[in-house]
């Protein structure tokens, strides 16, 4: 593994209240174990991390939901801590999404990718996405906008059943509403009763035709996008088991090669000029074979450090290295490693699902 540079610290920003968050703990294990000083700004003093050896301080985060000024004023503050000018990483899509629209104001005190407009809004608006997709000729299941709740009745219907109800902007939910980012409806009534409740979701609802699958269907790209747009670090997985089942995150998955939607992806990011941590999800649809990209996240999977190869590498270590003006080591894939997260799938934990000569990666890795 080649060195990462120790002089320069790194800062976690996490906006989203989940003291269980996996994939925070992971970056925070990553960068300490190499010798980096981890900062995390998140509402995280119930969870593991917490207690990590790895981490140099816990900063207070700006509320969820909170207006840009206020973020700024926060990290400004949590700079102020910092001898050096840290390497900046959003774990969630609403603290991606805050940096990326106060680049400007942040390059003062921290290093960050260069900036391409306003990409990470646009591909983690799920409204926006579908055309993103559409421009850059990569699939994406049918998309209906409803303007009413008759009109989502008749979208549901149109868009065949089950179908998919998604929020456009997951990141403004509020906790105490209820309602999950992605929903799978039986019927018209439902997607009615969906569109409803808009007002409390603080984003438009979009409907998406359920795309069918088999047994390998579900699949996920990492990777890193660096000053010069190539993508290093990460790979492709498959997903065998996620929560909420159907439509939430990875419990267990498999690094499994898989050139032609690692070249998709490098197309699409290509296409919008992206640089930085991404996470994208597909769906193989079983009547065509085409990958269709499902959800396009401007930050790292909650499952990054599937993809930690035989160098040593991450996404998040990519980054470091990336804007510390450090190469990035050739990579080494390990196909057939496993991630499984122990608390979302205890039974799957005891018995594991790895065959024998494969590692389980586990979340407290």
């Amino acid at each position: 593994m080649l060195p990462l540079d120790t002089r320069t610290p790194a800062v976690l920003l996490r906006t989203d209240r989940n003291p269980f968050h996996h994939g925070t703990l992971g970056a925070v294990r990553s960068l300490g174990r190499a010798g980096v000083e981890v900062h995390l700004v998140a509402d995280d003093h119930g969870s593991p991390v917490r207690h990590s050896r790895y981490l140099r301080r816990m900063h207070p985060p700006p509320p969820p939901g909170a207006p840009l000024p206020e973020v700024l004023r926060v990290l400004r503050r949590v700079a102020r801590h910092l001898t050096e000018p840290a390497v900046l990483i959003p774990m969630d899509d609403a603290g991606a999404l805050a940096v990326s629209a106060l680049h400007a104001e942040l390059s003062d005190f921290y290093l960050l990718p260069r900036p391409a407009g306003d990409t990470a809004e646009r591909v983690a608006d799920k409204i926006t996405l579908a055309r993103v997709c559409e421009r850059a000729g990569v699939a994406h299941p049918p998309t209906a906008v409803p303007e009413s709740a008759a009109d989502a009745a008749r979208a549901a219907h149109r868009l065949g059943l089950p179908a998919l109800a998604k929020w456009s902007r997951p990141w403004l939910l509020p906790h105490a509403a209820g309602l999950r980012s992605t929903t799978v409806i039986t019927s018209p009534q439902e997607a009615a009763a969906l569109f409803e409740r808009r007002g409390e979701a603080g984003s438009p609802l979009l409907l998406q035709a359920f795309v069918p699958g088999a047994g390998d269907a579900d699949w996920f790209v990492h990777g890193c996008a660096g000053h010069d747009g190539v993508v290093r670090g990460g790979g492709t997985g498959r997903k065998h088991r996620s929560w909420p089942r159907s439509a939430g995150l990875t419990v267990s998955g498999e690094w499994s090669a898989n050139p032609e939607l690692w070249s998709a992806a490098r197309r699409i990011v290509s296409a919008l000029g992206y640089r930085g941590i991404f996470d994208l999800d597909f769906r193989r649809d079983a009547r065509t074979g085409d990958f269709h990209l499902i959800d396009f996240n401007p930050r790292p999977g909650a499952q990054f450090r599937l993809f930690a190869d035989g160098a040593g590498t991450d996404v998040v270590r990519a980054l470091h290295l990336g804007l510390t003006h450090r190469p990035v080591p050739a990579p080494r894939p390990l196909d057939g490693r496993t991630f499984l997260v122990e608390n979302y799938a205890p039974l799957a934990a005891l018995r594991s699902l790895a065959p024998p000569g494969r590692r389980v990666v586990l979340h407290q890795e």
